[in-house]
C-alpha cells in the first residue's frame, strides 16, 4: 500500500472530512487551510488517484478507501516490516519501553475475548 506524505495525508483527511467534494471547491477550501495554489491541489489529487486513494470523477472527488482503511494497511506494513509481521513481537517491544495501565490491559483482554467470539 501507498504510503502518504505528511502533506497527503493532510490533504486525504480534507477530502475525508468534506467528500464529496467539487475540484473547484476543493481548491478554494485548499487554498484557505493550506495557502496552496490552484494547481498544487490538482497536483494532490492527481497523485492520490493514481494511487488508488481518490477518484476525481465528473469534477467531484470521493475517497476510494476510507481513513480507516488506509490507516490499517499502513498499520499492517508496519508490523510486516518492522517485526516480521509479529503483532506479539510488536507488543512485546512497545511493552519494553512504556507500562500499560490497567485500563489499557483490560481493553486489550477485551479486544481478544471478542474476537474469540467472532466479535471482530
Amino acid at each position: 500500500m501507498y504510503k502518504m506524505t505528511e502533506a497527503e495525508e493532510r490533504f486525504a483527511d480534507y477530502v475525508w472530512e468534506h467528500e464529496p467534494v467539487g475540484s473547484g471547491e476543493l481548491v478554494k477550501l485548499c487554498g484557505e487551510a493550506f495557502g496552496w495554489k490552484k494547481s498544487t491541489t490538482y497536483t494532490f489529487i492527481k497523485k492520490l488517484c493514481e494511487q488508488g486513494i481518490l477518484k476525481n470523477e465528473k469534477a467531484i472527488v470521493t475517497s476510494l478507501i476510507t481513513k480507516e482503511e488506509y490507516l490499517q494497511g499502513q498499520g499492517e506494513a508496519f508490523v510486516e516490516k518492522a517485526f516480521r509481521g509479529s503483532l506479539p513481537k510488536m507488543i512485546a517491544a512497545f511493552m519494553e519501553r512504556k507500562r500499560l495501565t490497567p485500563e489499557q490491559v483490560a481493553e486489550i483482554e477485551q479486544m481478544i475475548e471478542d474476537y474469540k467470539e467472532g466479535k471482530l
